[in-house]
């Protein structure tokens, strides 16, 4: 767990900065409904061995595709774009490392994790 402090608190700080009105949720695009999002089940398979690891993977992959998406729609600046980008593979790494070193992820991690993507899904559906 060492490694989630500095990229949740660089999150929250990113939330905190964030007027009022900017955190209205749109519902533009599939990473927008939170609800949904986490309860996603996910196939495991080829490097992915764990099923909460697989649910990780699969946020990631939808969250870092409407990224691009709001990138492409000119709704955040390619600057924005990369740092969430970054932030969503620095989640995607971090589970990753957690399911070689102990083989799985826990419930506490993934509902760690799981809040990290909320904060990124927040930003892209403002």
């Amino acid at each position: 767990m060492t490694g989630k402090t500095p990229f949740l608190a660089t999150l929250l700080a990113t939330m905190v900065a964030l007027p009022v009105s900017a955190q209205s949720m749109r519902r533009d695009y599939p990473s927008c409904d939170l609800a949904q999002q986490r309860r996603l089940r996910a196939p495991t398979g080829g490097t992915i061995r764990d099923t909460r690891q697989a649910h990780i993977a699969m946020r990631a992959n939808i969250l870092q595709a409407d990224i691009g998406n709001a990138r492409k729609a000119r709704r955040l600046s390619q600057a924005e774009a990369q740092k969430l980008w970054q932030s969503v593979e620095r989640v995607r790494r971090d589970a990753n490392g957690f399911v070689e070193k102990q083989g799985f992820l826990s419930a506490g991690e993934v509902a760690s994790y799981d809040r990290g993507l909320d904060l990124v899904a927040m930003r892209v559906c403002r």
